[in-house]
């Protein structure tokens, strides 16, 4: 480009003022919002998540409006402050759902154990009644068996020996109890009569389910209050998520945080400098492994 072009370029820049009204500066002004962020690929648009441009459109104007930048530097930085705040708000979104992730599947998990599989580990561990006695499922599970007792008892008149392997199915130690009790029954001490005596203790045979049923009930409810405590422990100690993803997240957080304090102090000294101010250079420190 020749001086006389250069020059006539010049003249013909001081002529193209912009906008002298009130209503086109403000016009202008926006125009850098519809231009700069959001033209950018910092809103996430996937089929499960959709990030809010309108949102995004909201804040990039709340900063333009406190920090009003002049300039297209400031503009930029600006930018960059707005970036660095929106994907912060994401790592913490990150981290909220890392959380509700950790405690919905640990007591997803809780919930969906399988009874028969912990049934087969209670009679694996030597003792099926201590183990299922001692939580709310294996008390449930004993229940059941016992009111299909119950209903055997009803059926045919008295406690047999068919019935309770039914019920319970191999020998345990609390199906001991009902042989025990059927042995008394069949010994008939008493010497009545074969319907009286099978009237007695099928009778004898029902009060004893009953109280046995109204045991566990109260056991139950206990182990329920003691088992809701401990899943509510478990859930407070899920709310913080694993090491590795927490890391994760604490070095993008770290990252993001000095590129906002950066643009920040940037935007401050060009602004000041712009104003007329005598601003130092900015000092800068370089650190090296090295000896």
């Amino acid at each position: 480009m020749s001086l006389k072009q250069l020059a006539a370029n010049r003249r013909n820049a001081q002529k193209s003022t912009g906008p002298k009204t009130p209503e086109g500066r403000a016009v202008s002004k926006m125009n850098a919002l519809k231009h700069g962020i959001l033209s950018k690929e910092v809103l996430v648009r996937g089929l499960n998540i959709q990030e809010s441009s309108r949102e995004l459109f909201n804040l990039y104007e709340r900063f333009w409006q406190d920090l009003n930048p002049v300039g297209p530097v400031e503009e930029m930085l600006v930018d960059q402050i707005v970036t660095a705040h929106w994907r912060l708000r994401r790592a913490l979104r990150a981290e909220s759902g890392e959380i509700a992730l950790s405690v919905d599947e640990g007591q997803w998990k809780r919930n969906r154990a399988n009874p028969e599989l912990q049934v087969m580990k209670w009679q694996l561990s030597g003792d099926t009644l201590w183990g299922m006695q001692d939580s709310a499922m294996g008390i449930s599970i004993l229940e059941g068996w016992l009111r299909e007792l119950s209903t055997r008892v009803e059926q045919e008149g008295e406690l047999t020996e068919a019935a309770i392997k039914s019920a319970f199915g191999e020998p345990t130690t609390y199906s001991k109890k009902f042989d025990k009790l059927r042995l008394r029954f069949s010994q008939n001490a008493n010497g009545a009569d074969e319907a009286t005596r099978r009237e007695e203790n099928k009778k004898e045979a029902l009060d004893f389910i009953k109280h046995e049923l109204m045991t566990l009930h109260w056991s139950k409810v206990y182990h329920q209050k003691r088992e809701a405590a401990e899943e509510e422990a478990r859930q407070a100690a899920a709310v913080l998520p694993s090491m590795e993803v927490l890391e994760k997240i604490l070095r993008y957080e770290t990252k993001l945080e000095r590129q906002l304090y950066r643009a920040m102090s940037q935007l401050e000294r060009s602004q000041r400098m712009r104003q007329g101010e005598a601003v130092p250079p900015p000092l800068t420190l370089e650190v090296s492994e090295r000896p």
